[in-house]
Formats: C-alpha cells, sequence, structure tokens
C-alpha cells in the first residue's frame, strides 16, 4: 500500500487531511460526550466487519444479517451497501451500547476502530496498489479532541488494532471497484450473479457450504496448507472469496 499526497478538490467537506503530524484525541468515560456518536448513525458495514460481528454474537450469517442490518445505496449503483441497524429506542442508539459502553468493543466495526478519522483508499496506476489516505472529522458535540493524548496515524494504527481490518477492507475495495465495471451487464437488479456475489461477501456460512457443494477449493487448485486455513477460518474464507469472484467474475466463467 502507498500513501501519497491528495488532491484538495478530493477532500470530503469538514473533514482535514492527517499526515505525518500528530493529532490530539482521547475518548473515555469520564469525556463529557461519552458515547455520544453512537446515535443515529449511518454505519456501513464492511464484509470483514459483518464476519468479525456475527462471530462475536454466535449468530449465522444469515440470522446476523436479517437482525442486524439493512440495505442501502452503495458507492456505485451496481452493488448495495450494508448498513447496521439502530435499535428501536427513543435515542436510536447503537444495538451493540449499553451503559458501560459498547458490548462488542474488541469486534467493532472498521467505521468505529478509526473514528474520529475515516480511512479512504484508491486505487494507483494498472496494478493492485493502493493509496490510503485518513481524514479527520470535525463534529461539534465531540470533547475526545481538547483531551492532552496525541498519536501519530501509525500509533493511532496500532492502538485500535487497525492492521487487519484495514489490510480486508483493502481487498474488499478491489472487489468492489471491480463491482463498479458492473460485470453482470444485463441480469438486472439482484440478479443471480449478484445475488451470488452477495452471498460470498456478506453469509460466509452459505457460501461456506457452497464452496463444498461445488469443490471450489479443489478446482481453484490451492496448496493443502491454503485449503485447510480456508476450511478452518472464516477470514481465510472470506478472502478466497474475494479472489474466487474477482476470478470467476472477470473471465465470464460464472455466466
Amino acid at each position: 500500500m502507498n500513501e501519497s499526497t491528495l488532491d484538495p478538490a478530493l477532500i470530503p467537506e469538514g473533514r482535514t487531511v492527517i499526515g505525518d503530524q500528530p493529532f490530539s484525541f482521547h475518548c473515555h468515560p469520564d469525556v463529557s460526550c461519552y458515547k455520544a456518536c453512537c446515535r443515529r448513525l449511518e454505519l456501513y458495514l464492511y464484509p470483514y466487519d459483518v464476519l468479525r460481528l456475527k462471530n462475536r454474537l454466535g449468530l449465522p450469517s444469515s440470522r446476523f444479517m436479517h437482525q442486524h442490518t439493512r440495505l442501502g445505496r452503495g458507492s456505485h449503483p451496481y452493488f448495495p451497501a450494508v448498513l447496521l441497524n439502530m435499535a428501536e429506542n427513543d435515542e436510536q442508539t447503537c444495538p451493540f451500547l449499553s451503559d458501560q459502553g459498547c458490548t462488542v468493543y474488541s469486534d467493532r466495526p472498521s467505521a468505529c476502530r478509526t473514528y474520529p478519522l475515516e480511512r479512504a483508499v484508491e486505487k494507483t496506476g494498472t496494478g493492485s496498489d493502493l493509496s490510503a489516505y485518513y481524514f479527520m472529522t470535525h463534529h461539534a458535540y465531540c470533547r475526545g479532541h481538547f483531551e492532552d493524548r496525541q498519536y501519530t496515524l501509525r500509533q493511532w494504527e496500532r492502538d485500535q488494532v487497525l492492521y487487519e481490518y484495514n489490510r480486508m477492507n483493502d481487498l474488499w475495495a478491489e472487489v468492489d471497484a471491480f463491482f463498479a465495471t458492473n460485470p453482470w451487464q444485463g441480469e438486472g437488479v439482484a440478479g443471480p450473479l449478484q445475488q451470488l456475489a452477495f452471498m460470498v461477501c456478506y453469509n460466509l456460512d452459505e457460501f461456506r457450504a457452497y464452496v463444498a457443494r461445488y469443490d471450489l477449493l479443489r478446482r481453484s487448485r490451492l496448496d493443502k496448507e491454503r485449503r485447510r486455513r480456508v476450511e478452518r477460518d472464516d477470514a481465510e474464507l472470506l478472502k478466497f472469496g474475494f479472489s474466487w469472484l474477482l476470478s470467476e467474475l472477470g473471465s465470464g466463467s460464472l455466466r
């Protein structure tokens, strides 16, 4: 992954680019706005977020998706986004928020983990290299910006355990960029290929059964060690699913 200078015209309104200089932020129970950011959210979930949350809650993928998510407009017209449903209470809080704080903290979604920063990636060149950028959000209610603690970007990534999330989200960004080319032209909204792709990305339990049914690991000629990892680990299965979609949809083999 490369980092480069971002065109100022591409910086979202109300955001500033975080570069090499440290920034101040600290969220803790004694800050006056504690938990204010966990209400009335349009919280987008990436495939790895869903994986971590459904495993944390001990739910099958299909039940987690039905119970906790809804579909919304994605970054392009050809594939939907997944959003977390808020609780049905007056404050429309995150469903995983308690009086003590986040009940899924170690498996919280990427957006929560990265806050008050936002991370964006863009493809560079003709290969798979990505440039990553962090933006600082500026919400008037947030008092964490006025705390004494300082971080560099690298310190923040380590402190928030962002490496694995960023790595998986970069893989997803490549897949989503491919979906933006409309590889399922002519089949209409929610056609069979789109539904297959959605299963791979967001319903890993069903995809695992699909892999076994069609013997995809053997047909994909994975070495024995990689096959064992995919068979045992959801994150490895998701990575396999991403690469399988890019290969099969790109070659037209699934048509």
